[in-house]
């Protein structure tokens, strides 16, 4: 790597196709994981990551880079090859990739370090969103957003610096293409989080959490279920999605 803007702002955006079918993995990775080509991919990925922070560290640029890790989706529920699992796993969240609502699909890891301003250690349980990246981004620049515009996404600073204990994202909502599926509501005076879901994806067959009959989950039609009322679920209780509320166990 060279840097030819080592003493001036610079953003490097890397895009990896890594843990994203068809699971490229080259020689030197496979078979080096216990959990198939999706674990090689992982391998591959971290060693990829760690170049690239190798790089900022021995430019002496480790203290004044912020770095934001993040996924785009969940895990691929229904990518198979015979029993192995092309596609990842969602721990305890329920859905996967494709599904506009479940915690599986759109639930996702961030990590940032920039070590010269933030404190390592630090787990932030709030709300945001990867919308949250470009004013963030904006700010760090010494940039401002549009104002002549409502902006959907929040910069990540303070809640990272401490300045702010709580999102600025009160609603956040979850389409499956343009058809809204889901809003997530974070109650700020008890800091309880809510979901509703008005369409869920039809599972096949029914208890598997995926689509696996037609591959991937639709976004309407008769792949879908509506609900009304909305399926409504405490996410701060209950985070894999498995007690809706009703009436009569949540009078609220």
């Amino acid at each position: 790597f060279h840097f030819r803007n080592k003493h001036r702002p610079f953003l490097l955006f890397v895009s990896l196709l890594h843990v994203h079918t068809p699971l490229i993995t080259t020689e030197k990775f496979q078979g080096r994981s216990r959990h198939g080509l999706y674990g090689d991919n992982v391998e591959e990925m971290d060693w990829m990551v760690g170049k690239l922070l190798d790089v900022i560290d021995k430019e002496d640029l480790k203290n004044t880079t912020f770095i934001y890790f993040a996924s785009d989706h969940g895990g691929f529920l229904e990518a198979h090859r015979g029993n192995s699992q092309l596609g990842g796993w969602n721990g305890i969240y329920k859905g996967g990739k494709g599904m506009g609502g479940w915690e599986g699909g759109i639930r996702i890891p961030g990590i940032v370090r920039w070590p010269g301003v933030l404190p390592a250690g630090t787990v932030i349980d709030e709300p945001t969103s990867l919308m949250d990246v470009y004013p963030t981004v904006v700010q760090l620049a010494g940039g401002a957003v549009p104002q002549d515009r409502v902006m959907d996404g929040h910069t990540l600073l303070p809640l990272l610096q401490g300045t702010e204990q709580h999102s600025r994202h009160e609603f956040l909502f979850h389409y499956c293409g343009v058809f809204l599926h889901a809003v997530r509501w974070h109650q700020k005076d008890s800091g309880t989080v809510w979901k509703a879901h008005y369409a869920t994806p039809v599972f096949q067959p029914e208890a598997s959490g995926a689509c696996f009959r037609r591959g991937i989950c639709p976004c309407f039609g008769d792949g879908v279920t509506h609900h009304d009322p909305p399926l409504l679920f405490n996410l701060s209780q209950d985070p894999s999605e498995a007690n809706p509320l009703s009436a009569d166990t949540e009078p609220l």
